[in-house]
């Protein structure tokens, strides 16, 4: 791959690469995470950032309040405080607003200087290290952004949340053009609310070959859902990569409810076996990619904040489907037969649980 973009599938990979940029840093370092937990990992990175504003530079930390809960005590924040991070908390449980608890802040982003951009599946913890958890660790994908248009774009929408307005360039910008140009999609700008629902559609749309999908959490609105079979129907080969192992049963036996219509349109599901599945990708006909922290489902669509990166970068694609292909290789194939060994319990909460797919 070339220098100008770089994935990353394991996470004490990737970490280390974070934490390098980090230690590299000259002007600033812009972080957000969903989850920034207490453990080996987020220490390693909480010292990098103390560390950078020890420098110097202008380090800012933003943390999301649902992310971090159980996972990020006060103490933890007070320290990188004391040491000069700017450190903000999202969406606090406020008595005053409860509903705004419900909108959060899912990105995980990495912005250093003028130049470099990460962002993608992982959050920060031991959860994702193979050297902290072995093979039960979590099966992910990252990007790394050598870019200064890619970091022009990802100061802009760092800066909606941390100074809490819309800069002027992105409430008159262009209307995204996704299968264009390299870009970053977000939807926490109003005029973009619908960006990432926008993203799927266009994607499915336009499939001539075939559409490779892989989320951790799939719990889709009617109109992907339509959009997903409709894509089937006219001979696109549609492929859906899930989890079998999954930490919210309730949203797995949703999706699981709606596997015999999804199989009936044509469409393939494969249940990844090995650990849990949270990375958050599509590939289309090895022309167009996305990579991000949005899955198909309800929250990611309508409450979570999110951002993905689209490319049409020959050599991303043909690694995220290449990737792909290696998954699919660990997965089980979902059939309807083998849909007849699900028991009552599944059925009955995959029926309760995609009454309350919009809230899960």
């Amino acid at each position: 791959m070339s220098s100008g973009q770089q994935l990353f599938f394991e996470g004490d990979a990737l970490y280390r690469d974070m934490l390098d940029g980090i230690a590299g840093a000259s002007e600033r370092v812009w972080m957000e995470s969903y989850i920034f937990s207490a453990d080996s990992t987020g220490q390693r990175f909480a010292e990098a950032l103390m560390r950078a504003a020890g420098r110097g530079l202008d380090v800012r930390l933003h943390v999301d309040a649902a992310g971090m809960l159980f996972e990020t005590p006060r103490e933890f924040l007070a320290e990188l405080k004391r040491a000069g991070v700017k450190v903000r908390v999202f969406h606090r449980w406020s008595w005053r607003d409860p509903w705004r608890y419900n909108r959060r802040n899912h990105c995980k982003l990495l912005l250093l200087d003028e130049r470099q951009v990460y962002l993608g599946g992982f959050n920060i913890h031991d959860a994702s290290s193979m050297e902290r958890m072995g093979e039960k660790r979590w099966r992910d994908t990252h990007v790394r952004l050598n870019s200064a248009e890619m970091a022009r774009q990802a100061a802009q929408v760092f800066l909606v949340f941390w100074t809490r307005r819309v800069p002027r360039a992105l409430r008159h910008g262009k209307p995204l053009d996704l299968f264009n140009s390299d870009t970053l999609v977000t939807n926490r700008i109003p005029r973009h609310r619908h960006a990432l629902r926008t993203l799927f559609y266009q994607g499915l749309y336009r499939a001539k070959e075939h559409v490779r999908i892989a989320t951790p959490y799939f719990a889709p609105d009617r109109r992907t859902r339509h959009n997903l079979m409709r894509a089937a129907e006219r001979g696109v080969d549609v492929t859906l990569l899930l989890p079998a192992v999954s930490d919210n049963r309730l949203v797995q036996m949703a999706a699981r409810f709606i596997y015999d219509r999804l199989l009936h349109a044509g469409i393939r599901i494969f249940e990844y076996q090995p650990r849990k599945m949270h990375a958050k990708t599509i590939a289309v006909d090895g022309v167009w990619a996305s990579i991000g922290s949005a899955n198909l489902d309800y929250r990611s669509l309508f409450h979570n904040y999110e951002i993905n990166y689209t490319t049409i970068k020959p050599e991303v694609c043909e690694e995220l489907e290449r990737q792909f292909a290696e998954d699919l290789e660990q997965s089980e194939e979902i059939t309807l037969d083998s849909l007849r060994h699900y028991g009552w319990w599944e059925r009955l909460g995959g029926r309760l649980g995609w009454r309350l797919r919009w809230w899960l």
